[in-house]
């Protein structure tokens, strides 16, 4: 309870101090609901708006599955207005917020709590390096989380108190408190008026844009979370600035490098990324120009404390001059470390570079330039 309620404290400064900005830079701000009704012409509860640029940033919002019962559940929204936390919670999904949240749980929880983490495949975060959600899987279960693999929800009805969490494939049922789905995320472009002016969204829903954030529409753009992965805050204000540039300021800036994009998931413990998988690595560039490092080792905190953790880093190298192109952490401190690495990663550097550093000791970072 105390959490949320610093939580939601702090939201609100935040969002105030936004709100200050915007009137200092004399921003005119229109609250209401939007949708097109003419090529740059936007109706706000009846009044009309009309602009030589129009960008599309309506954001995102959690998805829900089509099972019985899904009422009974909550979502990610939902999680953070909990202010009691449930003895018992399932939460469903295998992605960064999957992760994130079950780590938060579990981390909370008291000896005879219980924390499950359902999936549908074999691992989680699919999308970034194996090595990451294979050993964020291990030390999940190592902190004694309920891992649940190749599982899919059937059916969520109350009983005895509590949820029935009924899966398929024959699996016994689950006894919780709680529900939290957290399975994917979609745009919010149902009911703007987006067909209605010729702007084209993909399979998904999502904003189809070029390099240059551009709809089909002329004179309209779209980016953030609208618009598709990487969903990531600092992707859509990068892209905000871009876009201001090229209008207004008369830089032709270049497109955002996607595969550069370093990223965190604040887990338990948190992990730190950049660049390609092994797997991207080697799909992209062939096996024999791939080759890896990798180091697994206790950081120095465990040494005086009764709680041990492995730290696990890797190197994805290319090409004869073993050009870094993805570095992957998991461990203690893998959120702050990753950013100077990005810069490396970005900047081109060679394995060679990194073994030409001198290693602050003692540090887990040092092991990224000490690997052989």
């Amino acid at each position: 309870g105390k959490l949320v309620a610093r939580r939601e404290a702090y939201l609100r400064r935040l969002n105030g101090i936004y709100a200050s900005n915007l009137d200092k830079d004399g921003v005119t701000h229109i609250q209401g609901r939007g949708r097109f009704i003419g090529p740059r012409l936007i109706d706000v509860d009846g009044t009309h708006y009309a602009g030589e640029h129009v960008v599309i940033a309506t954001g995102a919002r959690p998805v829900w599955p089509g099972i019985e019962g899904a009422e009974h559940g909550i979502d990610s929204d939902g999680f953070f207005a909990l202010t009691d936390k449930p003895r018992r919670v399932a939460v469903i999904g295998a992605g960064y917020i999957a992760v994130e949240l079950a780590g938060v749980l579990n981390t909370l929880g008291g000896p005879d709590d219980e924390t499950h983490l359902v999936y549908r495949r074999d691992t989680v975060l699919r999308s970034f390096d194996a090595m990451l959600g294979d050993s964020l899987l291990e030390f999940m279960a190592a902190d004694g989380m309920q891992l649940h693999a190749h599982t899919t929800v059937e059916k969520i009805t109350r009983a005895d108190g509590g949820l029935r969490v009924d899966f398929g494939h024959d699996r016994p049922p689950i006894m919780v408190d709680a529900v939290v789905f957290a399975i994917g995320r979609a745009p919010n472009t149902q009911d703007i008026g987006l067909e209605d002016v010729g702007i084209a969204t993909d399979n998904f829903g999502r904003v189809t844009v070029n390099a240059q954030d551009e709809t089909s529409a002329q004179g309209v753009y779209a980016l953030g979370d609208v618009v598709g992965p990487p969903e990531l805050t600092p992707v859509a204000i990068a892209k905000g600035r871009c876009l201001s540039d090229r209008l207004f300021g008369g830089v032709p800036a270049a497109p955002l490098e996607i595969d550069q994009i370093p990223t965190v998931i604040f887990a338990h413990p948190p992990i730190g990324t950049v660049g390609l998988s092994e797997a991207d690595a080697r799909d992209k560039y062939g096996d024999s120009a791939v080759r890896c490092y990798s180091s697994s080792f206790r950081a120095l905190y465990y040494g005086v404390v009764d709680h041990k953790r492995e730290t696990r880093f890797k190197l994805v190298c290319v090409g004869p001059e073993q050009r870094v192109v993805g570095v992957h952490l998991i461990g203690l401190a893998s959120d702050e470390i990753l950013q100077g690495f990005a810069v490396a990663v970005r900047m081109g550097a060679t394995k060679m570079d990194l073994d030409a550093t001198l290693a602050i000791h003692p540090t887990s970072a040092e092991e990224l330039v000490t690997m052989t």
